[in-house]
């Protein structure tokens, strides 16, 4: 038991690592704070322009969310940040991890957001026509507001796996949470700063954790 504490558990090296690792967990939040913002204003742009019915613009739209949806994004990451130098075009860390990201996750959030938008019944578009509510403001004030509500638990899940992809941007060398434990590691030959960034990880996001679940619990409950 003591040489797994000593291993896995040393609090002396925790000690030690803790202003690296701290340092981090900040870039984890200000990368978390670019990315998810990124990726959700596409997904939003997307989702309303697949709503659209015109063949020329629908289906190419689907085939662009597909092939991001399917591309891993360790592997788009690898390839703007590595690739696009034999093109003439370098980006550095945090250009190809926001392009990355935006790419992967917008894809993802634009379905969710199509969902929710397709959920809404076509009687509410009608009678915010009604009512004289120009197209944008149907949008903002009518329809949108209860797509999101449609799919808030879909919404919420799928930013916490934003949060959680963050730590692939190791692999390029930005200095996030993930790339700092691994550092910290590679001195200490142990594996406690591993431990440490995963309990920070859950620290920041077991609240959206509960949330999510209480939100879950609330919509099945509806449907009963």
């Amino acid at each position: 038991m003591n040489d797994f504490v000593q291993a896995f558990l040393n609090l002396e090296i925790a000690v030690a690592a803790a202003p690296i690792l701290w340092l981090g967990f900040q870039q984890t939040l200000l990368l978390s704070l670019l990315v998810v913002p990124l990726g959700l204003g596409m997904g939003l742009v997307l989702a309303l322009l697949s709503t659209r019915r015109e063949p020329w613009l629908r289906w190419p739209l689907i085939g662009f969310i597909d092939v991001f949806r399917a591309i891993p994004p360790l592997v788009l990451l690898i390839l703007l940040y590595a690739g696009l130098p034999f093109a003439g075009l370098e980006l550095s860390a945090w250009g190809s991890v926001a392009i990355a990201f935006m790419l992967n996750t917008g894809a993802y959030y634009a379905e969710i957001l199509r969902a929710g938008i397709e959920a809404v019944p076509r009687g509410q578009h009608e009678a915010a026509t009604a009512l004289g509510l120009r197209a944008w403001q149907r949008w903002i004030f009518v329809v949108l507001p209860q797509a999101v509500r449609n799919v808030l638990p879909d919404l919420i899940g799928n930013t916490l796996e934003v949060v959680k992809l963050t730590s692939i941007a190791s692999v390029v060398a930005l200095p996030e949470l993930l790339f700092q434990a691994r550092q910290a590691q590679s001195v200490t030959f142990n594996a406690t700063p591993i431990v440490v960034a995963a309990v920070a990880y859950f620290i920041l996001l077991w609240p959206f954790v509960r949330l999510l679940s209480r939100l879950e619990n609330r919509q099945l409950a509806g449907r009963r």
